[in-house]
């Protein structure tokens, strides 16, 4: 059936797009990269949606979800921070920390597809987010040039890398915006983020997008304290 092929066809479209994506940021145009990731992002979301829709999930399917992302969503964004360190830098070797990105998003993707304890709760910073942050950092740093010029230092660049790489295998349980219902009291976290991440959107476009992922790990790190608080008492 031709049906049970279409999802595939949009997630390898998302592995186009980070493979494009990849050659603009090797060609000194760092700014394309976010273009692509969000491209690859809308596919990433349609392949799920339309498999679901068209009741043809497959293992192959899975293991080609999962190729795609580690290109667009690992490889992708750990080769802005290289290009971006390799033009502030007159280090031949410094930008190529920036690719344990890639290899701790191999390690996310892993730890994601094994672990049952992710239905309805992340543990650790998803792939795409990790990669819309980092992406979207040049429109941050045109936006906000004050506080853009010490953010564009190959060591805070290389710093971040290496805390992202972090949170994408920490044990950290993250909001996913998975609603069982949709009381404001079970929800409020869940609000909050759809809340800052819209107003960001309208008021400063993709430079708001950093600000929208910090909100959301932070917000999901309160949200755990409180739970866990809660439990205790």
């Amino acid at each position: 059936m031709i049906k049970k092929h279409i999802p595939n066809s949009i997630t390898s479209l998302n592995l186009l797009s980070g493979m494009i994506g990849i050659y603009f940021v090797l060609s000194e145009k760092i700014e394309f990269g976010a273009y692509f990731i969000i491209l690859a992002a809308i596919f990433d979301f349609l392949d799920g949606f339309v498999a679901r829709i068209l009741k043809v999930h497959s293992e192959i399917g899975k293991q080609l979800d999962s190729l795609a992302d580690l290109v667009t969503f690992g490889v992708l964004p750990s080769f802005i921070v290289f290009q971006w360190v390799k033009e502030l830098s007159d280090s031949e070797f410094l930008p190529f920390v920036a690719l344990l990105i890639g290899i701790f998003s191999a390690l996310r993707l892993a730890k994601f597809n094994v672990d049952t304890r992710q239905s309805d709760r992340f543990i650790g910073v998803p792939t795409p987010a990790n990669a819309l942050l980092i992406s979207t950092l040049p429109f941050f740093v045109s936006k906000f040039p004050e506080i853009g010029s010490h953010i564009a230092q190959p060591a805070v660049l290389l710093a971040i890398a290496v805390a992202m790489s972090f949170l994408l295998v920490a044990e950290i349980p993250l909001i996913a915006l998975k609603f069982k219902n949709y009381s404001i009291k079970n929800n409020v976290f869940r609000y909050l983020t759809l809340l800052i991440g819209l107003t960001c959107l309208i008021t400063l476009g993709l430079a708001g997008i950093p600000i929208i992922i910090i909100s959301y790990i932070a917000l999901s790190v309160i949200e755990g304290v409180i739970e866990k608080n809660g439990k205790k008492v």
